[in-house]
């Protein structure tokens, strides 16, 4: 059995098979998944898993080398923003218009769709490399 922090198997599988600059979305429970890319479904209710504790949990495995945001959440969602920017600590943030980031959606390894219920918490995460 893993000793890690991320027990899923799907998503821990998909993270394993990640190389660099390799993308991987974290989504709130509306965000729209492209048809053709996988959709890690973890919503179970609202707000079950939330979209920090998720983000957490893939920081436990993922090294990230820079994120992508929706421009839209500092003013719509400021304390989501607030709590993405101190745990992204120093990765670097690129923000687009939401439209943008729903459409780079269709790059991704994966979206992971979350019981988020608050508007325009997604995050596109880059990866990176652990040498």
């Amino acid at each position: 059995m893993k000793k890690t922090a991320l027990i899923n198997y799907r998503l821990s599988g998909v993270i394993a098979g990640m190389g660099h600059t390799d993308t991987i979305a974290v989504a709130d429970s509306g965000l729209p998944i492209p048809r053709g890319t996988e959709r890690i479904d973890l919503a179970l209710t609202r707000g079950i898993p939330g979209f920090i504790d998720t983000l957490k949990v893939i920081f436990t495995e993922l090294d990230v080398e820079e994120a992508v945001i929706a421009s839209e959440m500092n003013e719509k969602s400021p304390g989501v923003y607030k709590e993405v920017v101190k745990l992204l600590g120093d990765i670097p943030i690129k923000e687009v218009k939401h439209e943008q980031l729903k459409d780079m959606t269709k790059d991704c390894k994966a979206v992971v769709r979350t019981g988020e219920y608050t508007s325009y918490c997604n995050i596109i995460l880059r990866s990176g490399v652990v040498f």
